[in-house]
């Protein structure tokens, strides 16, 4: 149902192609050649085929499983596998193009699987070159991957006679998955309600400074918390400072749980305001601007050890020269990477080491629980920080009973358990695949932050994967543990892990 679904989706940047790019848009003076069109039209058609004919083929083949009841591991199964071969069909249209970059699959998968995953990492060294339907289906993979495939098809298809909340548990990040309404159907088309009047919001507010098409390709890079955009700079090409707030405010906005905007737009604004968790991500967020605002302002950005002060390290210094200057930028990449967006509007990579470590734990933490962010969220982080407390108090009383509460309630044992086992996990990975990484990549600097930015759905790292940078350098292999990285850090962990154990299978 998933590949008959994403052959229709991928109707959307087709369409778009001929829009602007057809025989009419060439004849008003689009850039694009005719035989580069036909090209770009038979990519998407044989990708639209393929995904089609897989999910028939399997429809066809599943006529007779019949099930009550979609279990835990049904769940967590669909979601998994489904978001591996999403990322398989939408590499397709990318490797029929013919475009520079594209050349190879590995390729095609990685920047696939880095829309669908909101990731936001590119192999891509001139994005611009791309012709419209390509760069629209790039920034709409991040769109349809920010809520979810998953949620988006139980909302659509609940005539698929089976229960959604497993699949509806599976997809949604976070401690909790709250249910608007008893019906998980009807909580999936309201939370995708929301998303769709944030993205009609954006667009609007963006289209003043923009073209129609670049102010959706970044509504859905910046709801999605993905990052591609349609230009080589970034948010930076725009030069605009309106565009930069209005960015920075609905990426903060995206970065918190969805559940609560509803609430907020149904005029219960003091869910949203008295929330622990988006409490803990505002104060998080606003004191490292300060940090970095200071470190920047303070600590003038300098090259590399070894390489020339240039143009681009003179223009560095020129934007956070200023107080207003080194706020301006500073809030930006604090918010957009707090956040997993990944937009850029300076190379941060200049700046000083502090504000460089500093974003790669920002890479970490990621937003809320229930927003289209990546990383571990900022409601894991809480307990943590909560539970380390509660440990240093029971070292002074050790009778004590001491419960952890998240909003005056005590928080289930077993939920603190499952946070301290995902956060093992999630360094354990993280150190064995930033080992393995240094095998693919020049330095360990390289290596980490890449591991970090993938795992936390960032997109740009530091150094060889720096915001002025891109992935293709990294060999094949490192690519596709990238891949992996990426899709680990989306369905966080347990997803994917739980199809590596026998048990899973058995009966």
């Amino acid at each position: 149902m998933l590949l008959l679904i994403f052959a229709a989706v991928m109707g959307v940047p087709l369409l778009v192609a001929i829009f602007y790019e057809g025989p009419a848009a060439r004849a008003a003076g689009a850039v694009i050649s005719q035989a580069a069109w036909h090209q770009e039209i038979r990519a998407f058609s044989i990708a639209i085929g393929v995904s089609a004919a897989a999910g028939f083929v399997l429809r066809v083949l599943s006529r007779g499983a019949r099930a009550k009841e979609i279990t835990v591991r049904e769940g967590f199964a669909v979601v998994g596998i489904a978001w591996a071969a999403l990322a398989a069909v939408g590499a397709l249209p990318f490797y029929f193009s013919g475009q520079p970059g594209f050349e190879t699959y590995t390729n095609c998968y990685f920047e696939s699987i880095s829309g669908l995953t909101t990731t936001g990492s590119s192999i891509l060294a001139n994005i611009e070159i791309l012709p419209n339907g390509l760069l629209f289906w790039r920034s709409f993979t991040h769109w349809i991957g920010g809520m979810g495939i998953v949620v988006l098809a139980v909302a659509i298809f609940p005539a698929l006679g089976i229960g959604g909340y497993q699949l509806y548990r599976a997809e949604v990040s976070g401690t909790t998955k709250e249910k608007l309404t008893p019906r998980i159907t009807e909580t999936a088309k309201i939370l995708w309600g929301v998303y769709v009047l944030f993205t009609i919001v954006l667009t609007l507010l963006l289209l003043p400074k923009m073209s129609l098409f670049d102010a959706l390709c970044q509504t859905f890079g910046c709801l999605a918390t993905g990052g591609f955009s349609t230009k080589n700079l970034s948010i930076a090409a725009f030069n605009s400072v309106y565009v930069d707030v209005v960015i920075m405010v609905f990426t903060f906005l995206a970065g918190i749980n969805f559940t609560l905007h509803y609430q907020a737009l149904r005029g219960n604004l003091r869910s949203l305001l008295q929330d622990s968790q988006t409490r803990f991500f505002t104060g998080s967020v606003l004191l490292a601007i300060v940090l970095v605002t200071v470190s920047t302002w303070l600590t003038t950005p300098m090259p590399k050890e070894g390489r020339p002060v240039t143009e681009a390290v003179r223009a560095e210094q020129a934007k956070v020269a200023t107080l207003p200057g080194a706020l301006h930028r500073s809030a930006f990449e604090v918010v957009t990477t707090h956040s997993a967006c990944g937009f850029v509007t300076a190379d941060y990579d200049l700046w000083p080491n502090f504000c460089r470590v500093l974003l790669v734990l920002l890479m970490f933490m990621g937003g809320c629980a229930g927003s289209t962010s990546g990383g571990l969220k900022s409601i894991r982080i809480l307990l943590l920080l909560k539970m380390a407390r509660r440990e240093i108090d029971k070292m002074i009383r050790p009778r004590a009973v001491l419960p952890v509460k998240l909003a005056g309630q005590a928080v289930d044992e077993s939920v603190l358990q499952n946070v301290g086992a995902l956060f093992i996990l999630w360094l354990m990975i993280f150190a064995v695949a930033t080992i393995v990484m240094t095998w693919f990549v020049p330095n360990i600097e390289t290596a980490l932050s890449a591991v970090a930015c993938t795992m936390g759905g960032v997109g740009p790292g530091l150094a060889g994967v720096g915001p002025m940078q891109n992935f293709n350098g990294v060999a094949t292999p490192g690519k596709w543990i990238l891949s992996a990285c990426m899709l680990l850090g989306r369905l966080e962990i347990y997803s994917i892990i739980m199809l590596m154990f026998r048990k899973t299978w058995r009966r």
